[in-house]
């Protein structure tokens, strides 16, 4: 069996490496020339855990290789990217460009899955797509939406033993695609059909960007309060049959921050919801953001000077080198564009360089910093002493005694 991942980013290439290590001949198709490259080396262009040594594995073997353009295979898998438009609208276009060029390839009996987080609909209107350009096709091949599921960090496990859930255009497309992924998921595979599959998506990430807002807003209203929102979630979580999750300085990456956007867009009426808590997460970022550039001028009123400001992570969540969507990276912005000829350290350990900041090792901007701001609870982060001589700024628990 010969499958081609359309994408080969932080969910795309892993899968291409699991399904390789299954034992199965798989293409890595990426419109970025560099990343071919490395993929061909063995080298993984991401931070993810214990990837690296697989990649190696089943390049060394012949089981991987990437391309530029996709080959004739018996299985097309589309992992691309589906941002949203500055209307907040969702984006399908790479969807259905990594369609288009896999159109021609097609065959009786191949099988054609979306993994890409889509609006709902967008399995059906891609089958049209096919079926408008490959009339003959029509009943001929098995068509279906899985979308993944994993957390970064843990994605090796995650893509082999989280459940899927599977959905096809019909019966058939369903079974076909349940079949595949037999091959290398080890959790439940739970069938459905397209559109409701498109859906469940959209909704896992919403309702955790729901419980993300509480958590967010709760940290508001205990800033106005005095009181410390850590200590409050853990004596409120004592009850039986709550669970509060913990807040941050908003909410990034490419799901949770974007997913809900398409319910909303598509359903703008009966998602109130569902909006309030983006708008309220994404306010989150814009506080977090005030309450730095605060502190920097009480400082300076105080002491006759400008601030050392360190500003720890870029990325949207701990110990990960994803900077997609990061709240941490619009707030290091913000503060940067409102405070002119400060002295601003930016830290992402995870990351070597970046095209817009120049970065400063952990230890030698929180030693060098008269005012230290926690954007992202890296674990290295968290070996750092507390210091009373400087001004901690803590949106992410890294001490949770302490009140911000």
């Amino acid at each position: 069996m010969k499958v081609c991942f359309l994408g080969l980013g932080y969910i795309g290439l892993p899968t291409a490496i699991i399904t390789a290590q299954a034992g199965i001949d798989v293409t890595g198709v990426d419109i970025n020339s560099k990343v071919v490259e490395l993929t061909n080396q063995g080298i993984i262009h991401i931070v993810e855990p214990g990837l690296q040594e697989l990649c190696q594995k089943v390049v060394k073997e012949g089981k991987l290789k990437a391309s530029t353009v996709p080959v004739v295979s018996d299985a097309y898998f589309i992992v691309v990217p589906t941002p949203f438009k500055g209307n907040h609208e969702p984006d399908i276009s790479f969807v259905k460009a990594a369609t288009q060029s896999v159109i021609p390839l097609l065959k009786e009996g191949d099988l054609y899955v979306i993994e890409s987080t889509s609006p709902v609909g967008t399995t059906e209107k891609m089958k049209n797509l096919i079926f408008e350009l490959r009339p003959e096709l029509k009943d001929k091949i098995y068509i279906a939406y899985c979308p993944e599921r994993v957390l970064p960090g843990n994605v090796i496990y995650e893509l082999v033993h989280n459940d899927r859930v599977i959905g096809g255009i019909n019966p058939q497309s369903t079974e076909k695609a349940a079949d595949f992924y037999s091959r290398f998921v080890q959790g439940k595979l739970h069938k459905t059909n397209a559109k409701t599959a498109e859906m469940c998506k959209l909704t896992e990430n919403s309702s955790r960007d729901v419980q993300i807002a509480f958590a967010n807003e709760l940290s508001l209203i205990c800033d106005k309060a005095g009181i410390n929102v850590w200590e409050l979630i853990e004596l409120a979580n004592k009850h039986p049959r709550v669970h509060i999750l913990q807040p941050g300085c908003g909410v990034g990456g490419h799901c949770i921050a974007v997913d809900p956007y398409f319910l909303t867009a598509d359903f703008p009426v009966q998602s109130q919801l569902i909006a309030k808590a983006r708008e309220i997460n994404n306010y989150k970022s814009f506080w977090c953001a005030e309450k730095v550039i605060n502190s920097m001028l009480k400082f300076e009123l105080d002491n006759g000077r400008k601030p050392v400001v360190a500003m720890m992570g870029l990325a949207f969540k701990p110990d990960i080198d994803d900077l997609r969507e990061s709240p941490a990276k619009h707030i290091v912005g913000k503060v940067m564009s409102s405070c002119d000829n400060s002295d601003i350290l930016v830290v992402e350990p995870n990351v070597r360089e970046h095209n817009v900041y120049k970065l400063t090792p952990y230890q030698e901007a929180f030693d060098r910093a008269d005012i230290v701001v926690y954007l992202v609870a890296h674990k290295e982060f968290k070996t750092l002493p507390r210091d009373p001589s400087k001004i901690i700024l803590d949106f992410c628990g890294i001490d949770k005694k302490s009140v911000c």
